[in-house]
Formats: C-alpha cells, sequence, structure tokens
C-alpha cells in the first residue's frame, strides 16, 4: 500500500494553502472549517491554487462565513468573482450560501446524499468536503489524482474513458484512517511531483508504481486528441456619455459570463456578427479585434466606440462614471474590450 509512505511524505511537504490545517494539527484532531473547504474546492474547479488563493482570500475577508455570503448582494460577490472564469460556479456559490443558511442553519450537511442536492456541488466536491472537512472515507478523484493513479496502475486506456476505472481504483487507495490528509497528499504529489514531467527520483512511491517500472510514466494519463475549437465573432460597444460615463450591463444570469457586468455586445457566433447597437449613435470600429479563448470555442471580439450626449438614451444597460475598481468587476473577455475601448476615446 501507498498511504504510509505517501502520508509520510505528505506530513514533511504539505502545501500551505489558507484554507488548509497543516498536518501537524490535522492528526491531532483539528479540522478545517467547511465553508473554506467547499469555498476552495468550487474556485479551484478548472482553475490553479496560484489563481485561486487570491480569491479565496477576498472573499474570506468580505464574507467570513456563510451567513455573510448568504447575505451579499449578487453584483458584489460576481464582481469579486471577476476574472476567475467560469461564472456559473458565482451564481452556484450564492445559490448553495443561501440554502446552507436558510434550510442547515449555516451548517455544511455531512452526507453524499445532502452535499450532492446543493447547488454546484458535485461527486469530486462533495468528495472533497466529506473527506478533508469531515475526516470521511471518501474518494476525491482530480486531475492531479488522476495522474498518479494511472501510472500506479499503469492505465493505458485513454481519458475520459478510464475515468470510471480510474474511481474505483482510487478507492481501493483511500484509508480510513486520515482520509483527508491522505485526500490532500494525492492531489500535492500530483502537482508537485507526479506532474505532466514527472519527477520519478524523487516520488516517495516510486517504488510501487508500475508506469515508472515500464519506463512510461511520461506517457500516462493517454488522452484522446481534442477535437479543434470554433471561432466565433461579436461587437461590443464602448459607449462615453459626455459627463465621462460609460454604459455598461449586467448580462442575464443564464448563459455565458451570465449575471456580470460588460460592455453591451451582440450574440456571439460562428459567422458575421450581426450589429446590435444599444443606442443611437455614430460608431467607430477599432481595427485590432479584441480574442479571447474559453474553454470550448476562440472569440474574436471587435469593439466599437461612440459619444454621446446626456439626453441619449440606451435601450438596454446602464451610465456609470468609471473608477479605479470598474475593470476589476468585469470579467477578463470584458476587461480586454473594456481597456481598448478606453484607449482607443482618449481615457487613461
Amino acid at each position: 500500500m501507498i498511504n504510509k509512505p505517501l502520508l509520510d511524505w505528505y506530513d514533511a511537504n504539505a502545501r500551505t494553502m489558507p484554507w488548509r490545517i497543516p498536518p501537524v494539527d490535522s492528526v491531532n484532531g483539528v479540522r478545517p472549517d467547511p465553508y473554506h473547504i467547499w469555498l476552495s474546492e468550487v474556485m479551484l474547479q478548472q482553475t490553479t491554487v496560484a489563481a485561486v488563493i487570491r480569491y479565496f482570500l477576498v472573499f474570506q475577508r468580505r464574507w467570513p462565513d456563510v451567513h455573510a455570503l448568504a447575505s451579499a448582494d449578487d453584483a458584489d460577490v460576481m464582481g469579486e468573482w471577476a476574472g476567475l472564469g467560469y461564472y456559473a460556479r458565482a451564481r452556484n456559490v450564492l445559490k448553495c450560501a443561501r440554502l446552507i443558511s436558510e434550510e442547515y442553519g449555516g451548517k455544511f450537511p455531512d452526507t453524499e446524499a445532502e452535499l450532492l442536492s446543493l447547488p454546484g456541488v458535485g461527486p469530486y466536491t462533495a468528495a472533497a468536503i466529506l473527506a478533508i472537512a469531515f475526516d470521511r472515507q471518501a474518494t476525491v478523484l482530480d486531475a492531479n489524482v488522476e495522474r498518479v493513479v494511472s501510472r500506479l496502475y499503469a492505465v493505458t486506456a485513454p481519458l475520459p474513458d478510464s475515468k470510471e476505472s480510474l474511481r474505483k481504483l482510487a478507492g481501493r487507495l483511500t484509508p480510513i484512517k486520515r482520509p483527508g490528509d491522505y485526500a490532500q497528499a494525492v492531489m500535492d504529489l500530483g502537482a508537485t511531483i507526479c506532474s505532466q514531467k514527472p519527477k520519478c527520483e524523487i516520488c516517495p512511491i516510486a517504488s510501487r508504481c508500475m508506469a515508472h517500472k515500464h519506463g512510461i510514466a511520461a506517457d500516462l494519463p493517454k488522452k484522446r486528441p481534442k477535437p479543434a475549437k470554433p471561432t466565433r465573432y461579436g461587437i461590443a460597444y464602448m459607449v462615453q456619455r459626455a459627463d465621462g460615463a460609460i454604459l455598461l450591463e449586467t448580462r442575464p444570469e443564464k448563459g455565458l459570463l451570465g449575471g456580470m457586468l460588460a460592455l453591451p455586445t451582440t450574440e456571439w457566433n460562428e459567422e458575421t456578427a450581426m450589429a446590435a447597437p444599444p443606442i443611437k449613435a455614430k460608431w467607430s470600429s477599432l481595427a485590432t479585434p479584441v480574442k479571447h479563448t474559453f474553454t470550448h470555442f476562440h472569440l474574436l471580439l471587435t469593439v466599437r466606440t461612440a459619444s454621446v450626449d446626456m439626453s441619449s438614451t440606451p435601450t438596454r444597460g446602464q451610465f456609470e462614471l468609471p473608477t479605479t475598481a470598474t475593470s476589476g468587476k468585469l470579467p477578463t473577455v470584458m476587461r480586454k474590450a473594456y481597456s481598448a475601448g478606453l484607449t482607443a476615446i482618449g481615457v487613461e
């Protein structure tokens, strides 16, 4: 078994994270706040630890417990999430916090069935909460764990086809004692040693690894080729009123960038974008489009700018005087368009 050498390694090499309890405290029965584990795990979906830490600390400072987050204004939460991506997570965070606050009295449930019933909580997040926050024997399977297990057992079937097999194999390894520390140990191992370029020479479980034995660790896990991403096209409108205010809108809750503050845009499709200006004006187009890549497609966003007088009324959105914080409230693609538009109209 790998449990003892892996936990010994973790005790000496655990990464420091603001939501974690160090192993020296964990072995003495200290448990992390389930609110912190839940929030960090949602943030960590499709996002690196380095990127998440700053956002987590901001949320922790502004909303130190689930009741505080449940009482927050939607716009404030979406604004603080801006730049983290996958904005449906932020909407689910609010829904989940309010449900926990109202129906569970602020205490997170400690059963898989109840956790899976929460908005935005899937099998991985539920297992992470159970293992790390409640020290329950739950199998946590993220990309790092998949990499470790696929190499440990030399699983050559490609992902995602092998995912269920990897889950079963990982389940065999999950110990009864210290399952929370074990889960974090495997994730740390995958992130730091058993990474894309494995450092087998310093791995604490290399002697038990079948891929290392056969010299194929660097080739695993295998993945099916990804299809080429299509390119979509759209137009973003940067409108400045005579008093310096900029036209912004809150996007519909459903759909990409849902609930986020943004410049008014057209729909994004794989053909030439159909103009849909939010106000009558004389428009100029920037020569270079804004480029951004989402999970499933590339976006080329043409930025059109215009100036209007105080009597002009938009068909959607609202004028807001720009501040140093305005850009920070926008999702990344909109920050790019906003910055390009400000430069074009001569605003520093």
